[in-house]
């Protein structure tokens, strides 16, 4: 009995490492759409992260360095805890529009 427990803990161990390699490796299409979006970024690991997230969730990426989320409505639309706007990618706040 004790035989049979330890090789399927050692099992588990394999297989939910392996899976959480997967997880956290994110796929070829974001890592190389996110190293587009966030070439000029002026904190890049934090571009990467965030961006990635979006990627995954979105399934797009919008094109060039800045703006462009009309590309992309999932990433464009996304919204933080207070319900306002998320951050640019590159760590400065959306444009505000005002008219006058």
């Amino acid at each position: 009995m004790k035989v049979v427990f330890a090789t399927f803990l050692i099992l588990a161990v394999v297989l939910s490492s392996s899976l959480l390699q997967t997880t956290v490796a994110g796929s070829s299409f974001c890592d190389s759409k996110c190293g587009e979006r966030c070439a000029k970024a002026g904190v890049k690991d934090r571009c990467l992260k965030y961006c990635g997230i979006c990627c995954e969730e979105c399934k797009c990426v919008p094109s060039g360095t800045y703006g462009n989320k009309h590309e992309c409505p999932c990433y464009r639309d996304k919204k933080n805890s207070k319900d306002k706007p998320k951050e640019s990618i590159n760590g400065t706040l959306p444009p505000v529009s005002v008219s006058l």
